[in-house]
């Protein structure tokens, strides 16, 4: 595949229905388990919109393959005409490309990323030119493995996905007060997708975020490895369905989770330090019936909580 060139992809048996497209032209930048899942849901939510993709041309064939998007390049040039860009690859290279994407794209284009924290790229985001408008998005939905292979067109069904627009865009979140239209075209495109879009300010999202993603998958992380070195293959060979459930998230890529951590570990540390007091307190009274039964208890209740919030 040139890499200088469009690549335009033929829909077979495939015609325009549907309602018309919340964006016209959708560029996606980074193609793996959420940019790929975006595509195809978008393509088959609106399948008279245009879908362009930017990645390294290996994972572009394999999302031709996939049909998961209409254009293809692996440089910006190709998003010059987007009238939505998202940026869908690990944080600090969606940080990267943000700041090339002036240099591309002069028409007004509303921009918005994937990515697990939220403040570093808001804070990047602020140096745009005014036809740019930046409004960052996470959606809370994802899977183990990763890649286009991965990909998969409910992958956002019924999950959240927040948006935290930037201190004084006119956004204050929906029931309270004026949204921009750049808010509320991504919160209809979302909704299209089939996720539920809400909005909060970067910081809060990222404390939250470090405590109901990344700690527990730090924790499993952690786990993984401690109970492996400890007890080897013979050991992993006798365990049950328990550690395997437990440690689940065990299984995600490093590389994307390097750049999560770097880029929210102010918050990441304080949700760590609560796990280690936890941690100490059970050590100490472990051997303490009335201990274990709190524990147990205060467990259990958080836990029907999690399941009446996911029925």
């Amino acid at each position: 595949m040139n890499a200088d060139r469009f690549v335009p992809l033929i829909r077979p048996g495939q015609v325009a229905t549907g309602s018309a497209p919340v964006f016209e032209r959708i560029g996606i930048v980074g193609l793996g388990l959420i940019g790929g899942s975006i595509a195809l849901a978008a393509r088959q939510r609106w399948p008279s919109g245009l879908v362009i993709g930017v990645d390294r041309n290996e994972v572009l064939e394999r999302a031709v393959a996939r049909h998961a998007i209409d254009v293809a390049a692996s440089n910006l040039t190709i998003v010059s005409e987007a009238d939505l860009v998202i940026l869908a690859a690990p944080v600090l290279t969606n940080i990267s490309v943000l700041e090339q994407l002036p240099g591309y794209v002069e028409k007004p284009v509303i921009v918005t990323d994937v990515g697990s924290t939220k403040r570093a790229i808001v804070q990047a985001a602020a140096t745009l030119p005014a036809h740019m408008t930046f409004v960052g998005g996470h959606p809370l939905g994802g899977s183990t493995h990763s890649g286009i292979e991965a990909a998969r067109p409910d992958l956002f069904a019924g999950r959240p996905w927040v948006f935290t627009p930037s201190p004084g865009s006119g956004d204050s979140g929906p029931g309270a007060g004026e949204m921009s239209e750049a808010t509320g075209r991504l919160f209809q495109f979302v909704e299209g997708l089939g996720a539920v879009p809400v909005a909060m300010d970067a910081a809060r999202h990222d404390r939250l975020v470090a405590f109901i993603s990344h700690l527990p998958q730090l924790t499993a992380s952690a786990l993984m490895r401690i109970v492996g070195d400890r007890v080897g293959d013979e050991g992993l060979a006798l365990s049950g369905r328990g550690l395997r459930d437990t440690t689940r998230l065990a299984g995600s890529p490093g590389d994307i989770w390097a750049d999560i951590c770097a880029s929210n570990a102010d918050e990441i540390r304080p949700a760590i330090d609560a796990l280690i007091d936890v941690l100490r307190r059970l050590r100490d009274t472990v051997g303490d019936r009335d201990a274990i039964a709190d524990l147990f208890d205060a467990a259990n209740r958080w836990r029907s909580a999690l399941d009446d919030t996911h029925s």
